[in-house]
């Protein structure tokens, strides 16, 4: 069952995730060396019955080695033990946070008077870049247990009436889309009711609640990545030796290699990890999964990657402008109106599903209009008519996703073939699908309905006709996010980034500017699939780290 209570296509569910089985890792020990490295650089601190060892909300600044006793996870709402296991001699108390320097996203405490060594977040990451077998088998671990709370919801934010306030929406895409646990329930239920009555508001209201009785008005993503530790702060005085911007597959590579090659590294994305790769709900033709990944699940993989290595991610976080510093380097300019330096920039920002020229289409965003096609959306087309639009693999996968639970998907495709857009396996199983019907030749004219989408007008060589749809998904051509570049770099008359020799440079993603770059969808004449961008993110930090520390 999904955290809304929907059952989840058994096909589906073979597909790699996020991590291994938690109930497989949980009991793997560390080595005694680990321990005594611990040991060594930690404090030895005595808890007595009932303390709480960490709040929601608060810094995950330490790791918490269990000595004697026991911890274990609250319910913020109840304050009743949460999971019936808990963490005894020799397991230890850390999230992934641990990694992003984030908050903690459950309460824990101790169980019975409990002795714990207690590692400053610092000198632990310092312990694990330098222990590799250790970091393996901790990071291991704490994947497992963020996929254990993706797949329960336990965690610090609850949502109530998502499925008709738009602003909450919009927080629980964002949410799903960074793989931050969460769970929703309808304004009226139960649930919700007991949620309203914690907190001491009306049951009958949507809302958004962080950890136990924080209501968080006028809810946003930018106040929920406060909240979590997302969205941090950072020193307009502290560079870094690289800014990459976007958190794509291309970008999320880039910080995989640029941390690995000791470069201090910050990826930003004013949306989520996994640009529009994250929308994929199921890749299939990437080297290593045989049984597919979603391509959130694959991008926040190498997120964590990337943060072992020490590179820092920040979002919802959105470059509104970029400069040349007359003494080197660039300074960012952020929506937020704060600035920032870095030696060299990587262009990562991808590209967005072009906003079809119809009418009432932004009053109907985010009601019935999706330009994603995950289990987020997903929940609002079971057992109804949908509509897709587009010929690539994006919306050849939507496709595929969306027919385990609509009642049947209508692919709309303005050319007279897939043949040159699509790959051949998924071209195969879309006409193969008894759910799925494939219109060529065909495009949207017109939207109906009034504050959710109810149909859609189709046009085509022989007319128009109307057809009842609960939800439109949009995949069709590719906008790409550079006019915060200016007149820094030059670019293609679409707005693609020229490289390489276009540029006049003789990197092949080196821009027309020196120590900017620019790799993956966002560049002219990339190959826009998630293998290339992993590989040109990869391949682009040789570059950066030698316009950055070559000449010294």
């Amino acid at each position: 069952m999904d955290r809304h209570g929907s059952q989840i296509p058994e096909r589906e569910m073979t597909m790699e995730t996020i991590g291994r089985d938690l109930r497989e890792m949980q009991r793997i020990p560390l080595a005694p060396e680990h321990i005594a490295a611990i040991r060594a650089a930690g404090t030895r601190t005595h808890h007595a019955k009932g303390a709480m060892l960490a709040e929601i909300g608060t810094p995950a600044d330490r790791f918490v080695y269990v000595e004697q006793g026991e911890i274990e996870v609250v319910n913020p709402f109840t304050g009743q033990r949460m999971v019936p296991s808990m963490l005894g001699p020799g397991q230890y108390m850390a999230e992934i946070a641990l990694l992003s320097g984030g908050s903690w996203s459950m309460p824990m405490r101790a169980a019975e008077d409990t002795v714990v060594t207690e590692v400053p977040r610092h000198e632990m990451l310092r312990l694990m870049a330098a222990i590799p077998e250790m970091s393996d088998i901790i990071i291991t671990v704490l994947a497992a247990r963020r996929r254990r709370q993706l797949d329960t919801g336990d965690g610090l934010l609850v949502l109530v009436g998502e499925d008709i306030d738009r602003a909450i929406r919009r927080v629980a895409e964002f949410a799903a889309r960074n793989r931050v646990p969460y769970r929703s329930y309808p304004v009226g239920s139960p649930e919700a009711a007991r949620v309203a009555t914690s907190c001491g508001t009306g049951a009958e209201a949507p809302m958004v609640v962080f950890g136990r009785d924080l209501v968080v008005t006028d809810p946003t993503p930018e106040k929920v990545a406060r909240l979590l530790g997302l969205d941090q702060n950072l020193p307009e005085e502290d560079a870094f030796d690289v800014l990459i911007v976007g958190a794509g597959p291309a970008g999320v590579a880039a910080g995989v290699y640029a941390g690995a090659e000791g470069l201090k590294a910050l990826v930003v994305d004013d949306i989520a990890i996994g640009g529009q790769a994250g929308t994929s709900s199921r890749i299939e033709n990437y080297m290593g999964f045989p049984t597919g990944i979603s391509g959130a699940d694959l991008v926040w993989r190498g997120e964590i990657q990337a943060m072992k290595f020490g590179t820092r991610f920040v979002m919802p976080r959105r470059v509104a402008a970029l400069e040349e510093l007359a003494e080197g380097g660039f300074c960012a300019t952020f929506a937020n109106g704060q600035r920032l330096r870095a030696a060299a920039v990587v262009v990562a920002t991808g590209v967005q599903y072009r906003r079809l020229p119809l009418a009432r289409l932004a009053d109907l965003e985010g009601a019935g209009i999706y330009y994603a096609a995950t289990e987020n959306e997903a929940r609002f087309c079971r057992d109804g008519e949908v509509v897709v639009i587009g010929g690539g693999n994006s919306a050849g996968q939507a496709a595929m996703f969306l027919s385990r639970v609509a009642r049947h998907v209508r692919l709309l495709v303005r050319g007279e073939t897939l043949a040159t857009s699509m790959s051949h396996y998924l071209s195969s199983r879309l006409e193969a699908d008894p759910a799925i019907t494939i219109e060529y030749g065909t495009h949207v004219a017109e939207l109906h309905g009034g504050d959710a989408l109810t149909g859609v007008t189709i046009r085509n060589g022989h007319g128009d006709r109307t057809v009842d749809t609960c939800a439109m998904f949009v995949m069709v051509g590719a906008a790409p996010n550079t006019a915060w570049l200016a007149d820094l770099v030059k670019l293609d008359d679409k707005g693609f980034v020229l490289t390489g020799e276009a540029a006049g440079a003789a990197s092949p993603y080196a821009t027309s500017r020196p120590g900017i770059y620019a790799v993956g969808d966002v560049r002219a004449g990339s190959t826009k699939r998630v293998a290339s961008s992993v590989g040109e993110g990869s391949v682009v930090i040789s570059k950066v780290w030698e316009h950055v520390y070559g000449g010294r």
